[in-house]
């Protein structure tokens, strides 16, 4: 069943959080001149993903005059920097889709930023989210703006800076649903999950969390006659219902948790793999899950788990579920394929290209393919199926981390420091 083509954009990953958009008018070939509608200049650093709700383009972006270090590609250690001392200015962009140009910058903090980040990551990581009504900007250790389509502030609530795990920074996204912006923090002091009214910013609920650091935007999944609230954690996935109280919850996941959660099939998909585990789990959930349903050790499924892998999740990139297929992009440049209702292995670990070994942003899929974006700004274009094929590649020549905005037949895909819309 082909997925509908996207109207707008309105989050990471899109309405739904599953990267998928089957419009005809996508393009599957581009390069820096070939179906190139308008590329901009982006100022500062920022790894937050574009946005789109009708001819209106949302993103973020940090500039200090002051920029020691470009980011180096690939998985190290050793990227941990200290907090800079000069002044920072932390930037909300609307940027108009037709034509590139910046319809308004609104200037939302600015001073030394209050924490430390890992080289790879930024000050502006966090992806916006909007209703067509409002856009939401939130910066981690720095607070949450809300103004309307035309750029007037609405309100701003401000949060205190805290550590994260060895200082890398924040990077988990908010998310709306039916007049409520749903925030999670999961850090090193005093983790918590937060709902407030989107035409106010009044708190109405808030719920300390038994979490340490992590970076997985949370999940509103509608399934089985409820609507729930998942986050993802090191310590324990919890679905919330819509009051913060947790309906269901399970441990296993690895020590560093980043993909975010998505639902197809009517099942919930959730993963986590820090390179440096064993443990690097695909769980996929049931509806209508209650109380602890950690798998016993050993099992493979249960009443509520419809299948477990114990090494096949990535640790940047949220896997993608397209057609009958689970397909995972390993953050070294493999791919592999299972079977989106079963678990079981299609194809292994595939290489994509001898030449790509470094992939921070999520793969989406359309009209019959998956699509890779590595950190050198090199789309890999591969066949959809049971059959491992490539395709083709598509360059950018620069550094991309940031997942592309799929919508009316455009890609919208953001590198260090250009905003490109790609169509046909």
């Amino acid at each position: 069943m082909a997925a509908p083509a996207a109207e707008n954009w309105p989050q990471f990953r899109g309405a739904d959080s599953r990267g998928v958009s089957d419009d005809p008018a996508l393009p599957a070939k581009w390069s820096q001149a070939e179906n190139v509608v308008w590329k901009v200049p982006v100022a500062g650093i920022g790894w937050s993903s574009p946005v789109v709700w009708g001819d209106r383009i949302f993103l973020t972006s940090v500039e200090s005059s002051d920029v020691k270090e470009a980011p180096k590609k690939g998985l190290y250690f050793g990227g941990e920097r200290p907090a800079p001392a000069d002044e920072h200015h932390w930037y909300a962009y609307c940027i108009d889709f037709k034509t590139g140009k910046t319809l308004w910058r609104k200037e939302l903090h600015k001073g030394p930023p209050p924490m430390s980040r890992h080289m790879k990551n930024s000050y502006a990581s966090e992806t916006a989210v909007t209703d067509g009504d409002r856009v939401f900007f939130y910066f981690g250790n720095v607070g949450l703006f809300a103004f309307d389509m035309a750029g007037k502030p609405q309100w701003e609530k401000r949060f205190d800076a805290v550590k994260t795990r060895n200082g890398w920074g924040t990077a988990a996204s908010p998310v709306l649903h039916k007049g409520r912006l749903y925030v999670v923090n999961d850090n090193d002091d005093k983790s918590w999950l937060v709902a407030l009214d989107k035409a106010t910013g009044k708190q109405i609920w808030r719920v300390e969390r038994e979490e340490k650091s992590n970076w997985s935007t949370p999940f509103i999944w509608e399934s089985g006659g409820r609507t729930e609230l998942v986050t993802t954690g090191t310590g324990k996935v919890r679905s919330y219902d819509l009051d913060g109280k947790i309906l269901w919850e399970f441990g296993g996941m690895s020590s560093i948790v980043i993909p975010t959660p998505f639902t197809q099939h009517g099942l919930l998909y959730l993963t986590s793999g820090y390179v440096g585990d064993q443990n690097r789990p695909v769980y996929v959930i049931k509806p209508g899950a209650k109380g602890d349903i950690t798998l016993a050790k050993g099992a493979v499924a249960s009443e509520y788990v419809a299948w477990y892998l114990p090494q096949a999740g990535p640790y940047n990139p949220t896997p993608v579920v397209y057609g009958d297929y689970y397909y995972t992009l390993l953050d070294r440049g493999f791919l592999t394929c299972h079977d989106a209702r079963t678990g079981k292995e299609i194809y292994g670990k595939v290489r994509i290209d001898a030449q790509a070994g470094a992939f921070t942003a999520s793969p989406w899929a359309a009209n019959g393919k998956i699509f890779a974006l590595s950190e050198d700004g090199d789309t890999y274009v591969i066949q959809a199926g049971p059959e491992f094929k490539l395709l083709g590649k598509n360059s950018l020549d620069e550094m991309s981390m940031a997942t592309p905005a799929l919508v009316r037949g455009n890609l919208i895909i953001r590198t260090a420091s250009k905003l490109w819309r790609i169509g046909k």
